[in-house]
């Protein structure tokens, strides 16, 4: 299988950390791209030309992170990172879902700053950061406690909590989250986090 990356995107660390859990490190190939400009092999494969985007073992394109992670986890050895039904699977999907809605205002938010100062938006981001601090805010309410069992949902949660720290040191994405801040820190010990660090 190949994973077209970038190593700072966030949904494509889950998916590497995802492969790392699963056992499947030797069968997945990542491979760095650069969307923006293009990459042909990107674009054969992903018509929006983004990243994470696998090529599953029979040719098979799929995109957006969650449909890999859960791909993934099917496909992979060890417990299931993703409940197969019940309110389990309702619990670990929220929190997957706050926590990539964190990292979709904040994506939106690094774009918006790379436009010319001219071109930029100061309403529109004013409101994701306003998004971003509650989803934030949510994912502290939501998330268990650190050693607990490993699913989709933590590990977007500690995902979502580094990347803020590396694209948006100034927002303090930690402050009055201790919660977050203590899973993302255990998470970050792990191998499978150690070895996926955003570069």
């Amino acid at each position: 299988m190949i994973l077209y990356i970038t190593t700072p995107s966030p949904f494509a660390r889950k998916c590497r950390i995802v492969a790392r859990e699963k056992g499947l490190s030797e069968r997945v190939q990542e491979i760095a791209v650069d969307p923006y400009a293009n990459a042909a092999e990107l674009m054969g494969s992903n018509p929006i030309v983004q990243v994470p985007t696998l090529i599953a073992d029979d040719g098979l394109p799929l995109t957006d992170s969650p449909v890999i992670c859960e791909y993934l986890d099917e496909l992979g050895a060890g417990p299931r990172l993703v409940p197969p039904g019940g309110a389990d699977r309702l619990r670990v999907k929220r929190l997957e879902t706050l926590g990539n809605a964190a990292l979709e205002m904040g994506v939106k938010l690094v774009l918006e700053k790379r436009r010319p100062e001219d071109e930029r938006s100061p309403s529109w981001m004013a409101r994701w950061t306003a998004n971003l601090g509650r989803a934030l805010d949510a994912l502290e309410a939501a998330v268990p406690e650190p050693g607990g069992p490993l699913d989709v949902g933590v590990i977007t949660a500690g995902v979502a909590g580094t990347w803020m720290g590396f694209r948006h040191p100034d927002l303090g994405w930690a402050d009055g989250r201790p919660r977050l801040k203590s899973l993302t820190e255990a998470l970050e010990t792990r191998d499978s986090f150690r070895q996926t660090y955003p570069a």
